[in-house]
C-alpha cells in the first residue's frame, strides 16, 4: 500500500469540503488532517500541521487562494499546493502556477483523478487534470502569436528598461512601444507588464 498522504481541504463552502473530506476517506493512504474556509486560516494551518498537500479553492472572501498559495511557497516550501477550481480560465491557470501551485484539479473531476493529482503532488510532481490540457494548449499558441518585434520588447522590458529606453533603443516612438505592449497583454492574458514578463518567462518566451 502507498505510504500516507496528509491532506489540507480548503475551500470557503462547507458541502464542498464535507465531499472532498468523504472522497479521500475512501482511500485508506489519504489522511485529513484539517479544514479552512479561508486563505488566512489555511496558511495559519499549513503552518502548525505541515500537511503534505493543500486542497485549495481559488475565489474566497479575504484572502484568496492564489495569495495563500504564493504564502505557503514562501513559509513551508515544502507542502504542494493543489489548486481545486470550478473555473477554467486561462489566467487564473497562468497566475495559478506563479503563485507557485504544483497543480490542477477541477471540482468535477472523478474521484480517481483526484487521488492520482494528490499523489502526484505529493511525489513533486506536476499535475494538471486532463480536462484542462486543452485551456493550456490554447494558451502555447496564443503565445506562439508573438511577433518577433513584440519578443524583442518584452525582453528589453524584462531587463529593466522603460518604454522610452526601449523606443530608443528600437529607433522606434514610446507611442509605439505602448501600443507593442498593450498587444503583448492581450496575447498572454495578462494583467500587468510584470505579469506578461513572469508568463514570458515560465514558458520560455523570453531569457
Amino acid at each position: 500500500m502507498p505510504e500516507e498522504i496528509t491532506c489540507l481541504i480548503v475551500d470557503d463552502h462547507e458541502v464542498v469540503r464535507d465531499g472532498l473530506r468523504l472522497s479521500l476517506s475512501r482511500a485508506p493512504h489519504m489522511r485529513v488532517i484539517g479544514e479552512a474556509s479561508d486563505g488566512a486560516g489555511a496558511v495559519a494551518l499549513v503552518e502548525s500541521r505541515r500537511p503534505q498537500v493543500v486542497i485549495m479553492d481559488v475565489r474566497m472572501p479575504g484572502m484568496d487562494g492564489l495569495e495563500a498559495t504564493r504564502l505557503i511557497k514562501e513559509k513551508i516550501p515544502e507542502t504542494a499546493v493543489l489548486i481545486f477550481t470550478a473555473y477554467s480560465e486561462r489566467s487564473l491557470l497562468g497566475k495559478g502556477l506563479e503563485s507557485g501551485a504544483k497543480g490542477y484539479i477541477l471540482k468535477e473531476a472523478p474521484h480517481a483523478t483526484l487521488l492520482r493529482a494528490i499523489e502526484k503532488v505529493a511525489g513533486g510532481e506536476s499535475f494538471v487534470d486532463p480536462a484542462l490540457i486543452p485551456t493550456f494548449l490554447t494558451g502555447k499558441e496564443q503565445h506562439d502569436m508573438l511577433t518577433v518585434r513584440e519578443r524583442e520588447i518584452l525582453q528589453l522590458l524584462a531587463d529593466g528598461l522603460s518604454n522610452g529606453d526601449v523606443g530608443a533603443r528600437l529607433l522606434i516612438s514610446q507611442e509605439t512601444v505602448k501600443s507593442h505592449v498593450r498587444h503583448i497583454l492581450a496575447k498572454l492574458d495578462a494583467d500587468t507588464r510584470t505579469h506578461a514578463i513572469a508568463i514570458a518567462l515560465r514558458d520560455a518566451i523570453i531569457d
